[in-house]
Parts: structure tokens; C-alpha cells; sequence
């Protein structure tokens, strides 16, 4: 499909009780092409009362879909992953239209979310119970684990189509009806998925997707309802504080996956062409904007001159430019907030000491680029030591002993990802286990994997999403006493 049919092909209303329908007064929002600042379309702009009216529908329908056979779930997902992989290009074209990426990694995104829809349809017939003597024998214990109810999910722009497979995918596994929130800036992969998962069977009002310019005002009222039990969220972790405030209020059921500054630990015994490759993927994936990209790179002094002249080589031959054209590999950022943030990052490093290896500018427009970036001598005050970079910037900073590295790791509030380089079993052994992430990377770039859970310690989040444990953050165990 052209660019304007594959943008065409998409519903732009809301998705609520399986119908579409406009928002309340007809209101839309622009969603525009990063790379060239274009609008591409216009979708439903939803108010509270859209928002309510979706919830209304996921409540009405959570009964009918939590008696449904778990085969049937099952079913309904395995279908939906055969779609999302027969319909891979013209989703992986959407995608990079409205967030950036390059063609390649869109691809790679649109494979990865239906790796969910699998996992799941195979977790959705396993849900298991229990069966037990009371200690004193008078009696049985019987375990059973029901869906915890209608769920509210709130995905990030960064991976629109994958973070909804995410959660999406455990939810209809454990039989819970949804109303889904996507990006303002990335709705339409959202929306393409809702319509597959329509295809695939699922029932009316079991996944409702809203599209808003105004997520606290029409979310907000949905935490504080008590009709909803449960809510998922990807984004930052200052939103998810004040989510977590909220869903207080009713006691909600909490998934919570924010920031992330991920440390890169290089020590000298590691396997150096490994390391820069998986430098390059811990940094460069998605552009630098993921939670689990490497934030700050600390490499052993021994091998830091040789590591940073590799990395800077690497970095300056990635090509820039729009994601649909061929052999670009480093596409826009998501707006041109997110470029000023990177180059604000770039130039209080500067001013502090650092040296700029290459790149350290934005690129002339139309779009919001700024270039592939390598930076030495970075000073442990720098803002981008504690601050989420999510752009194409590589920190380097040189350290002397074990010991060191790990604690200039942990020096952070955030607890997600931490990647380590080294040949030593007992020294990977040792710094995984005293690194404080929910994840470690042990000579390798990319954590993330639908069979393996995924989340992290600190103020990077609460619950795991993925492996065996992530249809757990959907289900509630019920324990029934019998008396003999």
C-alpha cells in the first residue's frame, strides 16, 4: 500500500461496544508525520464523556467475556498474531509514518507485538488453580484465580503497536474487558489493532480504544468510578506517580512501567566487538527513545579510549533521515519538545566539561532530527547522569574498579535495565546480582522478550508484563474453604 492509503485504510473514531463513533461534538486532533512536521489525518478527539461511555461498555460486556472458554481466548489470539504477521509492511509503513522509526525497526516492532498474541493465547489455557488438606485435615482448600475485572491501559508513542500487544494480550488471556488509551501523538497504530482484534472475533465491548487530546481529563474519572480494577500504564514515572495517587483512591490494581537510566557497564576483560555492538543496540534502538535504552556508559579505564573511538566510528557512519527511505537507520525524534530536551542535555554536559566525540547538533529541517551523538569526560553532575535521554546520545564516563562501576550504576532512582560486558563468570555473577534493576543485559543489548517478564525495581515500576508471570497482573486468586 502507498503511504496514503495505508493512513486511509485506518479508522479515525473512537472504538467503543465494537462500533465506531465519533467523539462528542465531532472534536479531532492532527496527528502529524515527525519526519516532515505533515498532518497526516485527523482522529477522534474524546471527552470524559466518550471516556465513560467506553468504560460503560467494557463493564457491560466483562461478565459474558470472563465465562468465556479459555480456548476460546485462545483462539481468538492466535488469530490475531496470523493477521498482525500477514499484514506486517502495511502496519510497519503506519507505524513509521506517525512515529518515526525506520521501516526496518517498525517491521521488527509489528513481529514483536504478535509475539504477545502468541504467548498469550498459549498462557490463556494454562490459568491454574489448587487443591489442599488443611494442615489439621478437617478440611480442604481450593484455589481458583478469576480475572480481576474491566481494566484501563494506558500505552506510550515510543512502541505504539507493541506496548498495546503487551497488555492487551494477558488481559484478553485472562478474561478482562479493557478500555485502552494510546498516545495522542501515535494513535492510529491503536486503532489498526483494535480493528485486527475485531477481526480475529473479539467480542463487543471487550476491547474499547479512546483517543484523546486530554488523557487526565478523560481517564481521571474512569480510575476514580470503582467500576474498572485495574490499570496498566507505560509512560513516565511523574505520571505515574499521580496515576498511583488516584488509583488509590478506589484501591485499584497497579501495573506500572516507567523510566528507565539504564547504566552500561564495559568492564576491561569483555569482549570489546560485542560490547560496541551491543552498545550500539542498547543505544540506538527505536532512536534512543525507549526506557530501556543505555542512559550512561561507564567503561573501565583500560579499555575506555579504544571503546569510545569504536562507538564514535559506529555512530557517525548511521544514516539520518526519514524512516520510509531505504538505508536511513536513524529516524526523527517524536517532536520538537523531545529535540530542544536532547540538545538542552548535550549542552549543560558541555558547559560542565564533556567532550563532544561526534554529532552534539540538531539537523536542519523539515522534522525534528538531531544527530547521532558520542560524549566523553561526562561529569557524574551532569543532567543527563539522572535524567531519561531518549535520544541518540551515548555518555561515556571511565571508571577503575568493580566496585566503582556498580555504584555509579545504582547512584539512581530509577531501577529498570542495567547492562554488563564482561568475560569473568564470578564478576557477572557478582555485579548482576548487586545492580538494582528488575533486568539485567549480561553481554548482550536487547532485554526485552515476550516469554521473559519484563519491568522494573524503584521508581521504574511495579508488576511485570510478558513471561509466565504477566497474565498474573490480570488475575485475582480466590481461596474457598471447605469444611469435611
Amino acid at each position: 500500500m502507498s503511504e496514503a492509503s495505508v493512513v486511509e485504510a485506518v479508522g479515525k473514531e473512537l472504538f467503543i461496544g465494537g462500533k465506531w463513533a465519533p467523539a462528542t461534538g465531532g472534536r479531532t486532533f492532527a496527528v502529524d508525520d515527525p519526519s516532515t512536521g505533515e498532518v497526516l489525518c485527523e482522529v477522534a478527539d474524546a471527552g470524559p464523556g466518550d471516556g465513560m461511555a467506553a468504560l460503560d461498555a467494557a463493564v457491560a460486556a466483562q461478565a459474558d467475556w470472563a465465562a468465556t472458554a479459555p480456548r476460546e481466548r485462545s483462539e481468538i489470539l492466535r488469530r490475531a498474531y496470523e493477521v498482525l504477521l500477514a499484514r506486517n509492511e502495511d502496519l510497519a509503513l503506519l507505524m513509521t509514518l506517525e512515529m518515526g522509526k525506520p521501516l526496518a525497526e517498525a517491521r521488527g516492532e509489528v513481529a514483536y507485538a504478535a509475539e504477545f498474541f502468541r504467548w498469550f493465547s498459549e498462557e490463556a489455557v494454562r490459568i491454574d488453580g489448587g487443591y489442599q488438606v488443611a494442615p489439621n485435615g478437617s478440611g480442604r482448600f481450593l484455589v481458583t484465580r478469576q480475572p480481576v475485572g474491566p481494566t484501563l491501559l494506558i500505552t506510550p508513542w515510543n512502541f505504539p503497536m507493541a506496548m498495546g500487544g503487551r497488555k492487551i494480550g494477558p488481559a484478553i488471556a485472562a478474561g478482562c474487558t479493557m478500555v485502552i488509551k494510546p498516545a495522542e501523538q501515535t494513535p492510529l497504530s491503536m486503532l489498526a489493532l483494535a480493528a485486527i482484534l475485531a477481526e480475529a472475533g473479539l467480542p463487543a465491548g471487550v476491547l474499547n480504544v479512546v483517543t484523546t487530546t486530554d488523557p487526565g481529563g478523560v481517564m481521571e474519572p474512569l480510575i476514580r468510578d470503582g467500576r474498572a480494577r485495574k490499570l496498566s500504564f507505560t509512560g513516565s514515572t511523574s505520571v505515574g506517580r499521580r496515576l498511583l495517587e488516584q488509583c488509590a483512591d478506589k484501591v485499584l490494581r497497579t501495573s506500572m512501567e516507567l523510566g528507565g537510566n539504564a547504566p552500561f557497564l564495559v568492564f576491561d576483560d569483555a569482549d570489546l566487538d560485542a560490547a560496541i555492538e551491543g552498545a550500539m543496540q542498547a543505544k540506538m534502538r527505536n532512536i534512543g527513545e525507549a526506557c530501556t535504552a543505555a542512559n550512561r556508559f561507564y567503561v573501565q579505564r583500560g579499555i575506555a579510549a579504544e571503546f569510545s573511538r569504536r562507538l564514535t566510528e559506529r555512530m557517525s557512519a548511521l544514516a539520518v533521515g526519514r524512516g520510509t527511505e531505504p538505508d536511513v537507520t536513524v529516524g526523527p525524534l517524536i517532536d520538537a519538545d523531545a529535540v530542544e530536551k536532547v540538545g538542552e542535555l548535550v549542552r549543560d554536559a558541555v558547559e560542565r566539561g564533556a567532550k563532544v566525540l561526534t554529532g552534539g547538533a540538531t539537523v536542519d529541517g523539515p522534522g525534528h532530527f538531531y544527530q547521532p551523538t558520542v560524549m566523553v569526560d561526562v561529569p557524574r553532575d551532569a543532567r543527563m547522569g539522572t535524567e531519561e535521554i531518549f535520544g541518540p546520545v551515548a555518555p561515556i564516563s571511565v571508571f577503575d574498579t568493580e566496585d566503582e562501576a556498580v555504584a555509579a550504576a545504582n547512584d539512581t532512582e530509577y531501577g529498570l535495565v542495567s547492562y554488563v560486558y564482561t568475560n569473568d563468570l564470578k564478576r557477572a555473577l557478582r555485579v548482576s546480582e548487586s545492580l538494582e534493576a528488575g533486568m539485567i543485559g549480561l553481554n548482550q543489548g536487547i532485554v526485552s522478550n515476550p516469554a521473559a517478564p519484563f519491568g522494573g525495581v524503584k521508581e521504574s515500576g511495579l508488576g511485570r508484563e510478558g513471561g509466565r508471570v504477566g497474565i498474573d497482573e490480570f488475575l485475582e486468586t480466590k481461596y474457598v474453604a471447605v469444611a469435611l
